[in-house]
């Protein structure tokens, strides 16, 4: 008989073995559903702390585009951007912008009255407003969807996981179609998601281009960033395609079979290092002193590509010396991407420990330092002191979750709950992340600018959050 499928993928830059028979397990064939209702509900838990800290992330997400269509319409260009749908819409699947929250604060709103992004229809219904609880809901909503289908396909049909799988997608796709007013939000949020992911693969740079290339807005950074987080998704996604390809029979041990979902799971790293390559080149082209710190941040993806193409290899492999081998420099490989990426989460995506000012000469801030925290971390903590430290903490733990596999006989009962939950706690990191991210963001689009009174008050009671 077929060995049974499993894997052993324990992090985002590892591929999986996915030769075997090709029924398979359902929770195996469950864990990319899984891991993207989570993240819709994450997502969720994102948005309510932007409103609670009074942080509008659509204006942060979308600045960049209203920036780059106003100055086409200056030049009386054509706008590169098709369409006015991202300029307000802001909401998403698990860290991915989609549509627009309406309740944003009175102050940016005025501020941004005239704003092109303030004339989307969508924004005036209250049907098509993004919210916490919608979100949550949502989420929930799936993973129900998500249990009964797989329970009906196969427990009382006696069909397979394969089937149960492709059942809930139709599901979601059906039910999203309908012409329903309460899902009008859900819509427009898959349409600003199709429109962002068009722009992650299309070319900005100037070889394909007018001449000159285009920046990158921060809401496709954000966005293939997310993706990034999602990278085992992506494999599960291909390993899926592989065994619905040769459904019933085992999906044969040839490289062809591991190199397709180890591609699709580097997809994400590529986009972005692709991204940090064009405004490299940006830089070069405008004499900035700071362009190399692109080139920096090309080469972090970079180190998140060589344990999938040594793990890749591995898998294709029967020698049990050189397999070990192979564990030794992996390990080696996973341990320099997870301090790499670690450090350039605080100091370059979250401004943190830099030393310096976000204000005055240096960005609006001329006070002193209200605590030991703020001197080593960042003057100015939206979030306050203690939220930030607990963050950056779960941040560091989390980039190093794969060192479960060390004792992944001992903490989980078999292969694919250990991997569910590197899946889940990635999610997290990254929603975790995505506070202080946009935060940063927003204090740098408000650099020079002058903070109310009440707005520094109001910060300094909310540290205790």
């Amino acid at each position: 008989t077929s060995p049974s499928y499993q894997t052993t993928m324990s992090s985002g830059q590892e591929v999986g073995e996915i030769f075997g028979d090709g029924s398979g397990p359902a929770m195996s064939l469950l864990r990319s559903p899984t891991v993207i209702i989570a993240a819709v509900g994450l997502w969720g838990m994102n948005v309510y702390l932007f409103k609670l800290f009074k942080i509008d992330y659509v204006h942060v997400l979308t600045l960049d585009l209203i920036k780059e269509k106003e100055a086409s319409a200056r030049k009386g260009g054509d706008n590169k951007e098709d369409d006015n749908s991202d300029l307000c819409s802001v909401g998403s699947t698990g860290s991915i912008p989609g549509p627009t929250m309406t309740n944003r604060n009175a102050k940016g709103s005025k501020r941004r009255a005239n704003s092109p992004g303030d004339s989307n229809n969508h924004g005036n219904s209250a049907d098509s407003e993004v919210t916490a609880g919608k979100l949550i809901i949502f989420s929930l909503s799936l993973l129900l969807l998500l249990h009964m289908s797989t329970v009906t396909w196969i427990d009382f049909i006696g069909g397979s996981a394969i089937g149960a799988i492709f059942i809930f997608y139709l599901a979601v796709i059906v039910g999203i179609l309908l012409p329903l007013p309460s899902t009008a939000w859900i819509r427009t949020a898959c349409m600003t998601i199709f429109h962002r992911t068009f722009e992650l693969i299309n070319p900005r740079c100037f070889c394909l281009g007018s001449g000159i290339p285009r920046a990158i807005p921060f809401i496709d950074v954000f966005f293939a960033d997310a993706c990034c987080s999602l990278s085992k998704v992506f494999f599960d996604w291909g390993m899926l395609w592989h065994l619905a390809w040769h459904y019933p029979e085992p999906v044969p041990m040839e490289l062809h079979s591991i190199i397709i979902p180890s591609v699709a799971a580097s997809l994400p790293y590529f986009i972005r290092a692709r991204q940090c390559l064009v405004m490299y080149t940006i830089g070069a082209m405008k004499a900035d002193a700071k362009k190399y710190q692109h080139m920096l941040n090309a080469i972090k993806y970079s180190t998140s590509l060589w344990p999938l193409v040594v793990s890749a290899y591995q898998k294709t492999i029967t020698n049990e010396k050189e397999k070990a081998a192979l564990e030794a420099f992996l390990i080696v490989l996973l341990a320099i991407n997870s301090t790499y990426s670690l450090a350039w989460d605080i100091i370059m995506d979250w401004g943190m420990m830099q030393n310096t000012c976000a204000g005055g000469s240096n960005g609006g801030l001329t006070k002193s330092h209200s605590s030991c925290a703020h001197s080593v971390l960042r003057p100015k903590l939206r979030f306050g002191a203690p939220t930030s430290i607990g963050i950056l903490f779960i941040d560091i733990v989390l980039r190093y979750s794969w060192v479960l596999r060390f004792w992944e006989t001992d903490l989980f009962p078999n292969a694919d709950i250990y991997i569910l939950c590197t899946q889940f706690l990635e999610a997290i990191r990254r929603s975790l992340w995505n506070l202080l991210r946009v935060e940063w963001e927003h204090i740098k689009q408000n650099k020079g600018k002058e903070e109310d009174a009440d707005d520094d008050v109001e910060m300094m009671e909310q540290k205790a959050f």
